[in-house]
Formats: structure tokens, sequence, C-alpha cells
């Protein structure tokens, strides 16, 4: 029997909390200081994009971070440090978000994409046979909305075949691979604080790595002039004569104000974590309880951080998966969706980033994202809130079929 009178959701998906009262305080007074350039510091004074880095590398146990202008901006970074050149091919798996085949292409590199199975994280097979022959020497992973592969076959492929490992953490800050942060596996791992993410600077990035030729790079890349100094996550400063006459400025900084607002964020970190996977949990508990949805099972060595939630539906058409998207945004509840033939808001599909030379099929990929479906769960939802859209979803599901 269908719902007469639907229940309806009235909560924004992208609200996000208040930043911390600390980090506001301190902004401002940058803002009245007018300090707000990361190198504008008096004699003795430390900055707050120094201090970040510092406080970053200690919570994932590496020596070195970069803050920087974006997650992009740390991906882009991260390639030229790690020595991708023109032409050089990098390994990726073909779901992700625009910006991360898009910082290859930005460094001069070829994309290489690999399929994906349906636990959404990047096939390994595929990867290995690809890793092979396409002669490539970077791989840059996505851990795409929080999915994490399993990490200890990852870097016995990456040994074997001699491939860079590179990490895009944008949406794993907080999460753990048996217990091994993720961005700790590779030689360089990339970090977002951009709103939607797990810290909030509207726009943000971190660079981390114990390779201390890649962080003198990546330090005068980000635009340190020779001011490389003022950074205390650094090495010491003849490693940086090797570079700094041969190395461009890009200008991608991280700025004191944003870094301000950070630091407190960063101390909450696990908290708020916490806080994501009891949502997560009781939205994956309802919805793996509903016919035809199904949430995939994750591995027990993953600590993975519930930021948003991502669930397959089976038995139905490309058309009714459309039709479920447009009743289920009628009442109030905004899922994205990876199947759309163009792109639509901040989602992409691999077969629409046409600037990549030889855009491969890909059919598992493709099968996987068109009946898979996607939305945040920003910590402005109550656990009741949880329950009402997962109620909706419920809902609309039985009155389609």
């Amino acid at each position: 029997m269908k719902n007469s009178q639907p229940i309806i959701f009235t909560k924004e998906f992208t609200r996000q909390e208040a930043i911390p009262e600390e980090g506001i305080q301190r902004a401002v007074e940058l803002m009245r200081s007018g300090r707000l350039h990361r190198y504008n510091t008096t004699a003795g004074e430390e900055s707050e994009a120094a201090l970040l880095e510092t406080e970053f590398a200690a919570y994932v146990g590496t020596k070195y971070c970069l803050s920087c202008a974006s997650c992009g901006s740390s991906i882009y970074l991260a390639l030229k440090s790690a020595g991708v050149k023109p032409g050089d091919k990098v390994l990726c798996n073909a779901y992700t978000l625009a910006p991360v085949p898009g910082a290859i292409e930005n460094a001069g590199g070829r994309t290489v994409l690999v399929e994906i199975t349906e636990d959404y994280t990047i096939d390994l097979d595929d990867l290995d046979q690809k890793a092979g022959k396409s002669g490539a020497g970077y791989l840059l992973l996505s851990h795409m909305r929080g999915h994490i592969t399993n990490m200890d076959r990852v870097v016995e492929i990456c040994d074997r075949h001699g491939l860079v490992l590179i990490e895009d953490c944008a949406h794993t800050m907080g999460a753990r691979w048996d217990n091994r942060p993720s961005g700790t596996f590779g030689k360089i791992g990339c970090y977002s604080t951009q709103t939607y993410k797990h810290m909030n600077s509207g726009e943000g990035g971190l660079l981390v790595t114990n390779d201390e030729a890649v962080i003198a790079q990546a330090i005068l890349f980000s635009g340190s002039y020779m001011l490389y100094e003022r950074h205390l996550s650094r090495p010491t400063t003849d490693v940086f004569e090797k570079y700094k006459k041969i190395t461009p400025n890009f200008s991608m900084r991280m700025d004191n104000l944003r870094a301000a607002m950070l630091r407190p964020q960063l101390r909450d970190i696990e908290t708020q974590c916490r806080r994501w996977n009891e949502r997560y949990d009781l939205l994956e508990e309802a919805l793996n309880k509903i016919d035809h949805i199904a949430v995939p099972k994750r591995d027990p060595r993953e600590a993975y951080v519930g930021s948003s939630i991502q669930f397959t539906i089976d038995g139905i058409t490309r058309q009714q998966v459309m039709a479920f998207l447009a009743e289920c945004g009628r009442r109030g509840v905004e899922i994205k969706w990876f199947g759309w033939a163009e792109p639509n808001g901040f989602t992409s599909s691999f077969d629409s980033w046409e600037y990549i030379e030889n855009l491969p099929e890909l059919p598992a990929t493709r099968k996987i994202l068109d009946f898979m479906c996607d939305f945040r769960i920003p910590l402005t939802f109550s656990m009741k809130d949880c329950k009402t859209i997962a109620l909706i979803i419920k809902s609309v599901v039985e009155d389609m079929t």
C-alpha cells in the first residue's frame, strides 16, 4: 500500500556544525592584527600554519606536514614532489572525484584508470594487471567516500611493480587500516579541510610524508620563497639547498586564518569521528533491512569514519533509480548518484573526463556506479534524524516496488 501522507525531512544535508569558539576567537584576533599570511610573523613568533603542521604530523605519526590551499593543491604538490614528469603514467581508481584526475592532468601526468569492486574500492586484481602492462610509475589511490581497501596488498603490489604510492585521504582523516592511519602507507598522504570533510576551513589541504626531499620540494613548490626556515615541520635547511633555485613557486599555501580555525578542530577529531560512526552505524543497520538495498560489509581491519554512506540498489532499472532519487529529493532526502549521463553538481563519473588520453571503458565500474547511491551524514543530524532518513528511504523503495 502506498503511503498517503509521506514523511518529509526538512534539515539541510549541507549544514555543518559551527567552527569551535576557540578557532573563531583566534581568527578574529588575526583579522584585527592583519597578519593573515603565514609568513607575516614577528620575531620569535610561530605562525598558526606552522603550528598546525607540527600538530597534524604528530596526529598521524609522520615526520613532516605541509598545509596547502586545498586538497587538490596538496595532491598536485605531492605528484610534483614525488617526481611526476610530463607524460608519466599515474594509476588511479575510477571511482573518485574530479580534482584527483585533475591534479594528475595539472602535473602533466597521464591518468590510467583502474576498475572498482562492489565494495566501492579499487579492484586490486585490475591494479596488479595494469601496473604490469601500463608502465606506470605511480599509484594515486583515492580512499573515495572513506572506503579503504586491503592496504597490505596495495603495498605489496606497489613494491613488486616499483610504484610510488600517494594516498588521497580527503575522506579518511581519522580512519585507519589495521590500526595504521590512512595516508601513512605510501610516500605521501593528502587530506582535505574543505567544508564537507572532517575538519572545516572552507578550503584547505594537508600533505604528510617522512621523506625529507619530498617535503623540501613541496614547501618550495607551495610558495615559501626563501622563508622555508619559518616552517617547524621540515628537515634541516641544507636539504633545501639542492632544490631552492630549480623549484617553481606555485603559491598554494594555506593562510593563518584557516589554520587558526583548524587547530581546535584537530584536538577534537577523535570525538567527531566517533559521533559520525554512531550515525553511520545506525543508518547502515537500518538500510540493510530494506529490500533491494545493501550496504557493503567492511573488512574488520578497516577503522572507518562514516561521514557519508553509500548503498547499492538491486533488482531495479536505471530509470527506476532516477525515479527513486527524485522521490527521495521531494521528501527532503538529498542523495547523490554517479550514474548521470552528464556531470551534476560536485558529482561526475569517470566517462565524462574526456581530457584523459585513451579514456577506457570500465564495464564493472560503470555497472556499480549506475546502482550506487550516496549521501552525506553531517553532524548537525541527530540520531533521530538518521532514523527518519532511513524510514523515508524505506517508504520510497516500498512504494516503487
